[in-house]
């Protein structure tokens, strides 16, 4: 059986890690370089990492959503994965900013009902800032979220773990960066 987990590990270590001198978006410096889209935009990438994603989303998750743009291929590729066997879920785009034209939208997709579950993706967590600006959207669009899956945690002292516990999260992430950078 191939190992999809291995696979996307050696890819997100040839295509998507860089070591040098680096300001990431956060503001931060950093030798370590992520960026997940050099994966998530190849066939095969995001395959692998929709696949590896599935597996840790919330049993009763209606939808997987995300804010734009990082999370844009995630949630669509999930959602075709389930697409193939037939798993109802659906996927979301938060948006940055309300739409500037028509109803004005936050959220994209086909809207769940209030209540329901709903589990956000992310590709790479440093403070978590990102994904709990879409948790908050869709929070306050009235749909509960408790769960984020990224597929690198950057592990930048700390903040993305007290960052979630502040606002209530379980953070799980497919890779910790010293796997992707080969130091673990």
């Amino acid at each position: 059986m191939p190992n999809f987990r291995e696979e996307l590990l050696t890819m997100l270590r040839e295509d998507a890690y860089r070591k040098g001198e680096y300001t990431l978006s956060s503001g931060k410096s950093s030798q370590h370089y992520v960026n997940c889209k050099p994966v998530t935009l190849t066939a095969r990438g995001l395959t692998l990492a929709s696949i590896q994603l599935l597996h840790h989303v919330e049993e009763d998750s209606v939808a997987v959503a995300g804010l734009t743009l990082g999370a844009d291929p995630l949630v669509s590729g999930v959602a075709v994965v389930c697409g193939l066997d037939k798993i109802k879920l659906n996927a979301l785009i938060v948006r940055k900013e309300a739409k500037g034209h028509g109803t004005g939208a936050y959220i994209e997709g086909p809207l769940p009902e209030k209540g329901s579950l709903v589990t956000v993706l992310e590709d790479v967590i440093t403070t978590g800032g990102s994904a709990i600006k879409a948790v908050n959207r869709l929070r306050d669009a009235g749909y509960v979220v408790n769960r984020i899956i990224s597929i690198v945690d950057r592990q930048v002292d700390g903040e993305a773990d007290a960052a979630m516990k502040e606002a209530d999260l379980e953070l799980i992430s497919l890779f910790k960066l010293d796997e992707v950078a080969n130091e673990g």
